[in-house]
Protein backbone atom coordinates (compact mmCIF):
# COMPACT_ATOMS: atom_id res chain seq x y z
CA UNK A 1 0.00 0.00 0.00
CA UNK A 2 2.60 2.35 0.55
CA UNK A 3 2.67 3.32 -3.04
CA UNK A 4 -1.22 4.71 -2.99
CA UNK A 5 0.82 6.37 -0.10
CA UNK A 6 3.08 7.61 -2.01
CA UNK A 7 0.80 8.56 -5.16
CA UNK A 8 -1.48 10.67 -2.62
CA UNK A 9 1.36 12.66 -1.12
CA UNK A 10 3.22 13.54 -4.21
CA UNK A 11 -0.15 14.52 -6.00
CA UNK A 12 -1.38 16.90 -2.73
CA UNK A 13 2.33 18.10 -1.72
CA UNK A 14 2.84 19.23 -6.19
CA UNK A 15 -0.59 20.46 -6.44
CA UNK A 16 -0.27 22.81 -3.43
CA UNK A 17 3.36 23.60 -4.13
CA UNK A 18 2.14 25.00 -7.32
CA UNK A 19 -1.16 26.51 -6.49
CA UNK A 20 1.08 29.01 -4.18
CA UNK A 21 3.49 30.35 -7.10
CA UNK A 22 2.64 34.08 -7.27
CA UNK A 23 0.91 34.37 -10.73
CA UNK A 24 -1.05 31.28 -10.28
CA UNK A 25 -4.42 31.78 -11.27
CA UNK A 26 -5.59 28.25 -12.11
CA UNK A 27 -5.40 26.45 -8.56
CA UNK A 28 -9.47 24.68 -9.26
CA UNK A 29 -8.17 23.31 -12.87
CA UNK A 30 -4.86 22.18 -11.26
CA UNK A 31 -6.64 20.51 -8.39
CA UNK A 32 -8.94 19.19 -10.68
CA UNK A 33 -6.79 18.02 -13.27
CA UNK A 34 -5.13 15.80 -10.30
CA UNK A 35 -7.84 14.40 -8.87
CA UNK A 36 -9.48 12.17 -11.65
CA UNK A 37 -5.65 10.41 -12.45
CA UNK A 38 -4.65 10.11 -9.04
CA UNK A 39 -8.23 8.16 -8.25
CA UNK A 40 -7.59 6.38 -11.06
CA UNK A 41 -3.87 5.02 -10.35
CA UNK A 42 -4.43 4.82 -6.60
CA UNK A 43 -8.10 2.05 -7.48
CA UNK A 44 -5.65 0.37 -9.84
CA UNK A 45 -3.12 0.50 -7.13
CA UNK A 46 -5.39 -0.81 -4.41
CA UNK A 47 -6.78 -3.72 -6.75
CA UNK A 48 -3.51 -4.63 -8.02
CA UNK A 49 -2.38 -5.62 -4.77
CA UNK A 50 -5.55 -7.53 -3.03
CA UNK A 51 -5.89 -9.40 -6.20
CA UNK A 52 -1.93 -10.81 -7.41
CA UNK A 53 -0.77 -11.56 -3.84
CA UNK A 54 -3.63 -14.28 -3.45
CA UNK A 55 -4.28 -15.02 -7.42
CA UNK A 56 -2.14 -13.84 -9.95
CA UNK A 57 -4.07 -15.33 -12.94
CA UNK A 58 -6.56 -12.99 -12.28
CA UNK A 59 -4.39 -9.83 -12.38
CA UNK A 60 -4.67 -9.62 -16.00
CA UNK A 61 -8.78 -9.75 -16.54
CA UNK A 62 -8.50 -7.32 -13.77
CA UNK A 63 -6.87 -5.12 -15.37
CA UNK A 64 -8.66 -5.18 -18.97
CA UNK A 65 -12.25 -4.19 -17.02
CA UNK A 66 -10.16 -1.68 -14.59
CA UNK A 67 -9.27 -0.21 -18.46
CA UNK A 68 -12.61 0.31 -19.61
CA UNK A 69 -13.65 1.51 -16.61
CA UNK A 70 -10.71 4.10 -16.45
CA UNK A 71 -11.90 5.13 -19.96
CA UNK A 72 -15.98 5.83 -19.41
CA UNK A 73 -14.69 7.38 -15.70
CA UNK A 74 -12.60 9.81 -17.40
CA UNK A 75 -14.39 10.57 -20.21
CA UNK A 76 -17.25 11.39 -17.95
CA UNK A 77 -15.02 13.25 -15.33
CA UNK A 78 -13.31 15.45 -18.82
CA UNK A 79 -16.59 16.19 -19.57
CA UNK A 80 -18.21 17.58 -16.70
CA UNK A 81 -14.87 19.59 -16.16
CA UNK A 82 -15.06 21.34 -18.88
CA UNK A 83 -18.85 21.30 -19.90
CA UNK A 84 -20.30 21.80 -16.80
CA UNK A 85 -17.96 22.70 -14.36
CA UNK A 86 -16.42 25.16 -17.64
CA UNK A 87 -12.95 25.22 -16.15
CA UNK A 88 -10.75 26.99 -18.39
CA UNK A 89 -9.51 23.97 -20.40
CA UNK A 90 -6.05 24.83 -20.92
CA UNK A 91 -4.40 24.41 -17.50
CA UNK A 92 -7.56 21.77 -16.28
CA UNK A 93 -5.66 19.94 -19.56
CA UNK A 94 -2.03 20.18 -18.77
CA UNK A 95 -2.49 19.39 -14.96
CA UNK A 96 -4.49 16.13 -16.17
CA UNK A 97 -2.21 14.93 -18.55
CA UNK A 98 0.88 15.79 -16.40
CA UNK A 99 -0.45 13.71 -13.24
CA UNK A 100 -2.04 11.23 -15.52
CA UNK A 101 1.36 10.32 -17.03
CA UNK A 102 3.07 10.44 -13.77
CA UNK A 103 0.68 8.92 -11.68
CA UNK A 104 0.61 5.86 -14.12
CA UNK A 105 4.31 5.82 -14.77
CA UNK A 106 4.86 5.31 -11.47
CA UNK A 107 1.99 2.68 -10.71
CA UNK A 108 3.60 0.85 -13.46
CA UNK A 109 6.83 0.98 -11.91
CA UNK A 110 5.89 -0.51 -9.20
CA UNK A 111 3.97 -3.01 -10.51
CA UNK A 112 7.41 -4.18 -12.29
CA UNK A 113 8.67 -4.25 -8.68
CA UNK A 114 5.58 -6.15 -7.55
CA UNK A 115 6.06 -8.92 -10.30
CA UNK A 116 9.94 -9.20 -10.13
CA UNK A 117 9.53 -9.59 -5.84
CA UNK A 118 7.40 -12.53 -7.38
CA UNK A 119 9.46 -14.30 -9.72
CA UNK A 120 10.93 -17.86 -8.94
CA UNK A 121 14.41 -17.45 -8.59
CA UNK A 122 16.72 -18.50 -11.65
CA UNK A 123 17.82 -22.07 -11.52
Amino acid sequence: MKPAVWMVGAAVTTCLAVAVLPGVESDVEILFGMLAPLTGAVATWVLVVRTYPANPERLTPLMVVAFGGKVVFFWAYVTVMLEVLSLRPLPFVVSFTTYFIALHFFAAVCLQRLFAEHMPAAQ
